[in-house]
């Protein structure tokens, strides 16, 4: 017989600080009510005599942030984003996936997208495996949306075996594993993902940076393939997220459907505007231009980056300035794992507002992957709070120093804060 959990109390947390529901202001003091894993009230005007307080003193509470461009499975404790497909088996890509989920959690970000794993598994979701074992509470790790594979033509950015540009044969891979050709092969290839939990869709539909696959803006589907994608996602009711630099690729792109461009580096006013008109989300990832390190990479990979990443920054700052929908996307562990908070401080040097910043990883962020449950302080909404030193309307950095972290009505990191 089943046991029935034991009800956990209402807990009060009050802080010097907290941001209103819609995040754009400061309210003092901080206080919420939380029960059962949800708010339940919002700067109460009394607090029950049998609710346990928990005073965070002279901080600020916010929603737990999120970050729509993670890759779990990759990077690790050392910081380092090591790409060694011959060398660790899923096994050890899941544990390593594992201790990157903690520490992405404990830095604030309660909800990630694992945005298309890229590394032979033999057909596994590894990051769907995560995402149960995580909702199942058996370790601790923020809220996934799993992709699954990503989804890659043979020889695309996205195939494993550019980035080390192994010889033939050398790492076979699958159409389960994302690698896929034609329309037929991209549509089976979705279908797999989806019937083994993937909850979105990425393509590759440009070249990339960090990869031997020639330019990074160059298209690497064609239209009627990026078409088959977006409809096969849209009918089981996914979007599809695009890794596209190009402004050719991302205008395809978005004529096709697809839902959301990551990066976007190289897109004209033009694509952006577009952009507008259809609701397409952009995750920027625009710190990968101040912090990715590429000094270990090959010397024609450093001479992309030398001529992405400054038309990157300003592409962004041009996105922002005409409105467009951008989400928080960190890339790591591009940036490492834990660091995910330095993409606001570069949205904003880009030309957000901190507010604006926050926004891109709370409500706009909720907005992209379809959920209404979390991304504000507000009654009925998961008890997924965070708190920060300082307020971060000021100075947006003190996101990068996390001092409590609530992950469904559970505390998971409760650090002292020393005046």
């Amino acid at each position: 017989m089943a046991s029935t959990p034991t009800p956990r109390p209402p807990v009060h947390l009050a802080s010097a600080r907290m941001l209103d529901g819609a995040g754009e202001r400061l309210v003092e003091p901080g206080s919420l009510i939380v029960e059962e894993g949800r708010i339940t009230a919002v700067s109460p005007a009394s607090v029950p005599s049998d609710v346990s307080t928990v005073d965070l003193g002279d901080v600020t509470m916010l929603p737990g942030l999120m970050d729509m461009e993670v890759n779990l499975v990759m990077g690790g404790p050392n910081h380092a984003s090591p790409l060694v497909p011959l060398q660790e088996d899923p096994a050890m890509k899941t544990l390593r996936g594992a201790v990157n989920a903690r520490r992405t959690l404990r830095a604030g970000f309660t909800t990630v997208r694992n945005l298309g794993l890229f590394v032979q598994t033999g057909g596994l979701l590894l990051d769907v495996a995560l995402m149960r074992a995580i909702d199942m509470g058996w370790m601790e790790g923020p809220r996934i949306v799993p992709a699954g594979h990503a989804i890659s033509p043979t020889g695309g950015h996205l195939d494993p075996t550019m980035f080390q540009a192994y010889a033939p044969h050398v790492l076979p891979l699958s159409v389960e594993e994302g690698i896929a050709n034609g329309v037929a092969e991209v549509r089976k290839a979705v279908r797999y993902q989806i019937k083994y939990g993937a909850r979105v869709i990425k393509v590759s539909a440009s070249g990339g940076v960090m990869s031997h696959t020639g330019p990074a803006g160059a298209r690497q589907y064609s239209t009627e393939e990026l078409s088959a994608i977006a409809d096969e996602a849209h009918r089981a009711g996914l979007k599809v997220a695009a890794h596209c630099h190009g402004d050719e690729a991302a205008r395809t792109a978005i004529e096709c459907g697809i839902d959301c461009i990551e990066h976007g580096s190289l897109m004209s006013d033009e694509t952006i505007d577009l952009m507008v008109a259809r609701g397409t989300f952009l995750v920027a990832t625009t710190y990968l231009a101040d912090g990715m390190d590429v000094s270990h990479a090959a010397p024609d990979l450093q001479a992309k980056a030398a001529e992405v990443f400054p038309r990157a920054r300003q592409t962004i700052t041009n996105a922002i300035h005409r409105q467009a929908r951008i989400a928080c996307g960190s890339d790591a562990p591009a940036i490492p794992h834990g660091r995910n908070a330095k993409e606001l401080a570069a949205l904003v040097d880009r030309g957000m507002t901190p507010a604006q910043a926050i926004g891109a990883a709370t409500t706009v962020a909720a907005e992209l992957i379809s959920v209404d449950d979390r991304g504000r302080l507000t009654e009925g909404l998961l008890a997924d709070i965070i708190a920060v030193p300082g307020d971060p309307l000021d100075d947006i950095t003190v996101t990068e120093s996390v001092c409590f972290v609530m992950l469904g009505g559970d505390i998971v990191r409760h650090d002292a804060v020393h005046p």
